[in-house]
């Protein structure tokens, strides 16, 4: 990655939009390029974040787009609370400790967890499928004490539903992040609980659109930083969130969709004064 941003300096880019998976890494190739004059936008990760939620980000970027995982993981805290009510021993899965789009995450859910009693184990799943499901069996069947397991990132929550069923462990509480299709079908199949939505789509086209801005005002609208939000996907609302849609990745086809029931249909208006 960092050999790619540099790449793009030495090319002249006119923006840059990269993950900011550390801060250490991420430094010098993120400096070289703002003292060139190509803005630099992180998304879906901006360096590490303490465990007091407080980023430690280390580079010169504009602006970050995505969603305040360390919040994210006190959410995810929080609902573990609420579907284990009595501390209990609970098992994280994290593909690749240490790296600053999801190891905040588990963080901030331990952050509200420890305190209350329950006893977290952070378990590394490695970012092979394969062995993601192969760890989180392994670890089950070690531990059959636990009151729920739930992830941090993608790949290891849409594999949650297949290492309880397979261990013999399907009644116990599990979640986690995003929305693979794996994940979804789950959902509506009633063997995992609930996923949290960090809206991927806006994680790609708000960088796009402020580095656009950025350069053709010649750096007069400097971009914010932008929470893509952070949102329980359960089996209730799950058709909301699995519709035919280019902004969901299940089609490329442009289109306007109906609005959920609930939304607002009113015309969109502007003013002025």
């Amino acid at each position: 990655m960092t050999s790619e941003i540099n790449a793009a300096v030495a090319a002249g880019a006119a923006g840059i939009a990269t993950t900011l998976i550390n801060s250490t890494s991420f430094t010098a190739p993120v400096a070289s390029a703002m003292n060139a004059g190509i803005p630099v936008i992180s998304y879906n990760a901006d360096g590490l974040v303490s465990k007091t939620g407080v980023p430690d980000i280390g580079c010169n970027r504009l602006c970050y787009v995505g969603q305040a995982l360390f919040t994210s993981g006190q959410q995810l805290g929080v609902r573990i609370q609420s579907l284990i009510p009595k501390p209990s021993p609970v098992v994280i899965f994290i593909e690749t400790p240490g790296t600053g789009n999801i190891q905040p995450r588990y963080d901030g859910a331990n952050s509200v967890l420890s305190p209350l009693g329950y006893t977290v184990a952070e378990i590394a799943t490695t970012t092979v499928p394969a062995t993601i499901l192969a760890n989180e069996k392994a670890y089950l069947l070690a531990h059959k004490s636990v009151a729920g397991a739930f992830a941090v990132d993608s790949t290891s929550t849409s594999f949650l539903a297949q290492a309880l069923a397979e261990t013999g462990m399907s009644s116990l509480p599990n979640g986690g992040f995003d929305t693979v299709p794996q994940t979804l079908t789950n959902i509506k199949a009633g063997t995992t609980d609930f996923t949290i939505y960090q809206d991927p789509y806006l994680q790609g086209f708000l960088p796009t659109l402020y580095l656009y801005l950025y350069n053709i005002s010649g750096g007069t609208l400097p971009p914010p930083d932008s929470d893509t939000g952070l949102s329980f996907i359960t089996k209730t609302n799950l058709p909301e969130y699995n519709l035919p849609s280019r902004y969901q990745g299940s089609t490329t086809a442009e289109k306007y969709l109906p609005r959920p029931s609930g939304a607002i249909s009113n015309p969109i208006a502007t003013t002025s004064s």
